[in-house]
């Protein structure tokens, strides 16, 4: 879809195409039969912006709750963060009277941010600032927000800085391609060096698999955030928004851990005690993981770990924790597929979930060789310790 297309479909006779291509319910793979059926009635350019938009409106259902409402290209669907994981971030920006989001896009996080803020939305791209521009009028029309063309590679295009705070999120697509190093990010992380002097409130959304050691060059802390149970995204704070070097956030919430003064900056500080498995075994969250705030959870766990370069960790206690999730050991022993056979059999257990952490072993091919044949169900941890492979056996029904 081009600027002109999503002019047109704006317009009140695009607008009934659009209703016609959402009668459709179409599916991606049903484009092209829905497609040349819309297209006999109305302009061809008009029909497929029309189901483009019905198809991203209904991927996006699971980010935004009025996405319905809502236009997208399908790059920058893609690269839209989660409403929940919006609304939660723009609470670091309370205390500011405006907001500049650089790099806007359609407009998800200025949305957000326009709930606390006077907002500014700038982007380079002209088609998806028409649509933030849309987007704003379907979802808050008594919000008025001012959306700007610009290369922010080059300056910012507004000269106040009083009160005023930045929320960066620059592009880590290309041509439908992900982009996995800052330096390549559009504009690259790094121009942010050239804003600090004037604007020290910055804020900047990264990739979740960013490589930490690219970051040690900023003064900055790294918050890794995950909504229910899956990694979405990281962010860097500047200047006043900074509160610690290392921060997992678990979502909804939201909770929050950070380090301590035991924690080197960094890395994950004093190692935790290794030990056999407990009652409990604890799989960390993975925001947990990522801020390598492990041996923090551990220690609020009273927990030990099974391995010193694996993350389950355990204990004789249950502790109730957003940050990890708790399964109640039945046994454990050395790693053999005749032994676990043997013991599964003898229990009458049919059906295993497995889950493995440092283990080559694929799951599926494991529960091929298992072949099983019984009416209870287990879950079986795959895993070191100290080095050496072990089964974990777990009882499913229990979940803390």
């Amino acid at each position: 879809m081009d600027l002109d297309d999503f002019h047109n479909l704006l317009k009140p006779y695009g607008q009934r195409v659009l209703e016609q291509a959402v009668a459709f319910k179409p599916q991606e793979k049903d484009f092209l039969r829905h497609f040349d059926v819309l297209s006999r009635s109305y302009p061809r350019h008009l029909a497929r912006a029309a189901l483009e938009t019905t198809i991203l409106r209904e991927k996006a259902t699971s980010k935004f709750p009025f996405a319905e409402q809502m236009y997208f290209s399908r790059e920058a669907l893609e690269q839209a963060s989660n409403w929940e994981v919006s609304t939660y971030r723009c609470g670091r920006f309370r205390r500011f009277e405006r907001v500049m989001d650089l790099g806007c896009s359609i407009g998800g996080d200025t949305l957000a941010l326009s709930q606390i803020a006077s907002v500014v939305g700038i982007d380079i791209d002209i088609l998806r600032l028409a649509m933030a521009a849309a987007n704003t009028w379907a979802i808050f029309p008594d919000k008025t927000i001012e959306f700007i063309q610009a290369d922010i590679s080059d300056r910012i295009p507004i000269h106040s800085a009083a009160r005023t705070g930045i929320f960066f999120d620059p592009a880590r697509r290309t041509e439908s391609k992900r982009i996995y190093t800052i330096h390549d990010y559009l504009p690259p992380l790094k121009t942010i060096e050239s804003w600090l002097p004037r604007y020290s409130a910055v804020g900047a959304k990264i990739s979740p698999g960013v490589n930490l050691d690219e970051l040690q060059d900023f003064e900055a802390e790294v918050e890794f955030i995950s909504l229910r149970g899956e990694l979405k995204e990281a962010a860097l704070w500047f200047g006043p928004l900074k509160t610690t070097s290392r921060r997992a956030t678990v979502l909804p919430g939201p909770h929050t851990l950070e380090e301590n003064d035991k924690c080197s900056e960094g890395g994950e500080g004093r190692q935790l005690q290794l030990g056999e498995p407990r009652r409990y075994l604890y799989e960390p969250d993975p925001s947990i993981l990522r801020s390598k705030l492990v041996s923090r959870l551990g220690e609020m766990l009273d927990a030990v770990q099974l391995d010193p370069d694996i993350a389950y960790l355990t204990s004789d206690k249950v502790v109730d924790t957003p940050f990890a999730r708790c399964w109640q050991v039945e046994d454990w022993f050395p790693f053999g597929l005749k032994r676990l056979r043997a013991y599964l059999r003898e229990r009458r257990v049919g059906q295993v979930v497995v889950k493995k952490r440092g283990s080559p072993i694929q799951p599926e091919a494991l529960i091929r060789e298992l072949r099983l044949n019984g009416e209870k169900e287990k879950l079986v941890f795959l895993t070191h310790l100290r080095g050496k492979p072990i089964v974990v056996i777990c009882f499913p029904n229990f979940q803390g």
